[in-house]
């Protein structure tokens, strides 16, 4: 009578789990149609699908994890015309008329703006996949707004941690002419006080660089470069170059042999290739099986977006955007993002927590937070604004 009882009870059980209705998730990905820059050097050339490659592999994981937990999800890819705005897409904006949606954002500062102010939007989950600018987690955050892509304050703060560490603490700043280097400027700036570095000495980058696939390109640059660095005593060059005009000719040529860091050098960033520990290289691996090329920052916090999102369908077992909104925020939400630590979202500017990879091309040099630089809740909280001090006051 027992075995029949028990056989009873799973059959029951069975039942119940054929008639639940299944989870499914649709995940709307923006981004631009964007003409490809000039690659810096053929070695590497440009990526094509950046972004979308990632957002497709987190989808294929979650369905692997899916057929498990019964929680499935699709992918609608949506692409800004080269020459529209993103308020003149109809496919978009027809989807974010028909109610609540989940969108990862892989669009630049101005487009996702754009996307923000559209109307609809406000009760919709809008993680920002791309976007470093720290304006958007300080008075430009919202509370519909998350983020997997890194801040450029968690990045300055990563790398000045490491700086400290190793006792180089007199920083010669130089910056590039784009409003994005001042931007990153100014993290460095902010970064250098909060752990007890100083600028000692700090330029503007105002040459052209001659071709450097000319005769005479080679010449150009040290001609340029070893004047502009004859500079006072400095521990390390700290460069601001994010359009990728000039660092890449910084090492090597300066007046002073001192080590560079910043946008080149040794450059903090949410995700590198070196990166082989804690199964990066599986990661990896698979990135590289389905896209053909190599994983790049950018493809991570794609990545990391929609497997974020998969993480809150099968914890809130509801694909409700409220639901998944709270999931998102709860205390005891996590997800493994093969960088040592499980990864959450901050309460307060809903920027992901997550540790700041430092490498150079072929070699992963740090990871940070560093030991030492502690925190009341997670050392993870020393990268980027901390609650007191933060600009955004969001709460779920």
């Amino acid at each position: 009578m027992r075995r029949i009882a028990l056989l009873a009870m799973v059959l029951c059980g069975l039942t119940a789990t054929a008639a639940a209705a299944p989870l499914n998730l649709e995940i709307l990905h923006v981004t631009r149609d964007e003409e490809a820059p000039i690659p810096f050097s053929f070695m590497e050339p440009v990526p094509e699908g950046e972004g979308v490659d990632g957002a497709r592999l987190g989808l294929a994981d979650n369905n692997a994890t899916g057929r498990f937990t019964g929680a499935s999800g699709t992918l609608r890819e949506v692409v800004v015309p080269r020459d529209a705005a993103v308020q003149d897409t109809p496919d978009l904006a027809g989807l974010l008329a028909a109610g609540p949606q989940v969108v990862v954002a892989d669009l630049a500062l101005a487009d996702l703006q754009a996307l923000l102010a559209l109307p609809g939007t406000a009760d919709d989950i809008i993680v920002n996949a791309r976007a470093t600018d720290d304006v958007l987690r300080r008075e430009g955050c919202q509370a519909n707004l998350f983020h997997t892509a890194v801040s450029r304050a968690m990045k300055a703060d990563g790398l000045a941690q490491y700086l400290v560490l190793m006792g180089w603490k007199r920083w010669f700043l130089l910056v590039g002419p784009s409003p994005a280097d001042e931007g990153f400027a100014a993290a460095i700036r902010h970064s250098a006080t909060r752990f007890g570095a100083r600028v000692t000495v700090e330029k503007r980058w105002t040459y052209e660089v001659g071709n450097r696939r000319t005769d005479s390109g080679v010449t150009n640059a040290r001609e340029e470069i070893r004047p502009l660095t004859k500079v006072e005593d400095h521990d390390v060059l700290v460069v601001a170059d994010e359009a990728d005009d000039f660092g890449e000719y910084l090492p090597y040529r300066t007046a002073l042999p001192r080590p560079v860091a910043g946008t080149h050098g040794l450059v903090a960033t949410g995700w590198s290739r070196a990166n082989e520990q804690w199964g990066g290289t599986q990661l990896q691996r698979r990135f590289e099986k389905q896209a053909g090329r190599f994983m790049t920052a950018r493809d991570y916090a794609n990545w990391l977006a929609v497997r974020a999102l998969g993480e809150a369908l099968t914890k809130a077992g509801s694909s409700n955007v409220a639901v998944l909104r709270a999931a998102l925020l709860a205390p005891d939400f996590a997800v493994a993002g093969f960088k040592g630590a499980p990864l959450s979202f901050r309460p307060w500017d809903r920027q992901m927590r997550q540790p700041i990879l430092l490498a150079t091309t072929r070699s992963l040099v740090a990871v940070a937070p560093e030991a030492g630089f502690l925190h009341r809740v997670t050392p993870l909280d020393t990268l980027g604004d901390d609650e007191p001090e933060s600009a955004c006051r969001q709460r779920g």
